[in-house]
């Protein structure tokens, strides 16, 4: 069976976003897939090589002012290239940011690159967790404790360096990534059956 490859493409301006990409990353790998972090504000050509050579792609970062920041704006509108030639096309595509704020408009960020996937002909993967803390025997410790649902959202302390991080948002990104992860190797296996029923 082929081993899917997952890539996270992401900016963090101060690690807090990091620390979550690299979440991401982990679940990924637990979820049986090869796992790339492309931070987008150095990516090379070799990095975007792999994106095109990746089965699922994770975008990720802060929300800023409401939207991604502009570093991964500069990345979504360099992503064009690929656009022209459909080289995303069919590929999975997932999100995840951080904010101050418990909300911070963290949801228009996620939209945002659920956009930006759509326009490449990518199939989005969704969080695929029911909202946590939200009843009075629910704890902030919850997996997906801010309620999200369509990627992975993380709140830290604007006072507070990436140590801060809240740990369920760390264990909801890792969650995310092997769902990605999980998804890529359905979706492999699936279009191999395909071939094989076809030859």
């Amino acid at each position: 069976m082929t081993t899917p490859v997952v890539s996270i493409a992401y900016h963090s301006g101060f690690g807090h976003t990091t620390v979550i990409a690299e979440a991401v990353q982990r679940g990924a790998k637990d979820g049986g897939a090869a796992v790339n972090l492309i931070a987008v504000d150095e990516i090379t050509d070799a990095e975007w090589e792999s994106l095109d050579a990746s089965d699922a792609i994770v975008f990720g970062s802060p929300t800023y002012m409401g939207t991604a920041s502009a570093a991964f704006h500069a990345f979504a509108e360099a992503s064009s290239k690929r656009w022209f030639g459909s080289a995303w096309k069919d590929k999975l595509a997932a999100g995840f940011t951080n904010s101050g704020s418990k909300s911070g408009d963290k949801v228009h960020t996620l939209q945002f690159f659920g956009i930006l996937a759509a326009q490449h002909g990518m199939n989005w993967v969704s969080l695929g967790l029911h909202p946590g803390w939200n009843n009075s025997e629910a704890s902030e410790h919850d997996l997906n404790r801010l309620g999200i649902f369509l990627g992975a959202g993380a709140q830290s302390n604007n006072d507070q360096g990436p140590e801060a991080v809240h740990g369920a948002d760390i264990a909801t990104a890792e969650h995310l990534g092997r769902r990605v992860a999980e998804q890529a190797a359905i979706q492999l296996a699936g279009r191999a059956a395909l071939a094989a029923r076809a030859a």
